[in-house]
């Protein structure tokens, strides 16, 4: 609504109260001073007031107005949050599906053992994972038992050394953030000839200064199967996540040298 249009008719609604309010002044309370001289005395009286009024009419309304838009920016920011989620899940569950699958083909005794890690995998997406934040232990778990997985389905292929060295397991972060650079270090092993590739993984906490790096082979000529190009969105995913919920406290560095992918994450939880 334009408020504007109705400002001519405040002017004329002060001005026409003083003039009511300077005649029954005189009449009740006779004065020598000239009547218009008096008038703009009172008027600038008035006007004072209401501009004091004004201000903090104004001041109220801008509160209220930031008030609403830091709410709508929350909103904004957590169905972002949640549609980045989404997309992190079907990638995890194909990969950890295939790996169940090629364990079963072979009998092996360990399927039991590896169903048993899936479903852990389930509940830990579906419950955890949809929170905003768990602690360290929690998230470390969860991708324990990733690594297992692949462990077992990728056996004569990787050499993988995983190590943590986290002071306080408690400590919060946000779910989901490291498991796309982890199945994107298996991914691309995979692909390669030969056996014993290795895959370096370390995490350590000093309180609330978190660690994370991430290392494996890879090979330009080698052929990844279409089926898994949507990985690559993973990445963007953790940025676009570490951007909202971690910003100016966070330091992601992705790079190549020698054959190798480097991840190296710090992030002030």
């Amino acid at each position: 609504m334009n408020k504007r249009k109705y400002l001519p008719c405040a002017v004329l609604a002060l001005m026409a109260n003083t003039v009511a309010y300077e005649f029954a002044d005189r009449y009740f309370h006779p004065k020598d001073t000239h009547f218009w001289q008096h008038f703009f005395t009172d008027l600038l009286t008035y006007l004072s007031f209401s501009v004091v009024f004004f201000a903090l009419y104004s001041v109220k309304n801008i509160y209220q107005q930031q008030m609403q838009l830091d709410t709508l920016s929350r909103g904004k920011k957590q169905a972002e949050i949640s549609a980045l989620k989404a997309q992190i899940n079907p990638h995890f569950l194909f990969n950890t599906l295939n790996t169940i699958y090629a364990n079963a083909l072979k009998n092996d005794d360990k399927t039991p053992e590896l169903i048993l890690k899936l479903s852990n995998g389930f509940r830990y997406l579906f419950h955890e994972g949809q929170q905003d934040r768990v602690s360290l232990k929690q998230e470390l778990q969860h991708l324990t038992e990733y690594i297992q997985l692949q462990q077992e389905r990728l056996a004569d292929k990787v050499n993988v050394q995983f190590s943590t060295a986290i002071n306080d397991p408690e400590v919060e972060i946000a779910p989901l953030l490291l498991i796309p650079f982890v199945e994107n270090a298996f991914k691309y092993t995979s692909v390669l000839k030969g056996k014993k590739h290795p895959i370096t993984i370390r995490m350590t906490g000093d309180g609330h200064d978190f660690l994370f790096s991430c290392t494996n082979p890879f090979d330009n000529k080698s052929n990844i199967d279409p089926s898994w190009s949507e990985s690559g969105i993973g990445i963007v995913n953790v940025k676009e996540r570490l951007h909202l919920l971690y910003p100016e406290k966070h330091d992601l560095r992705v790079t190549e040298e020698d054959h190798s992918f480097h991840i190296n994450l710090s992030i002030v939880l």
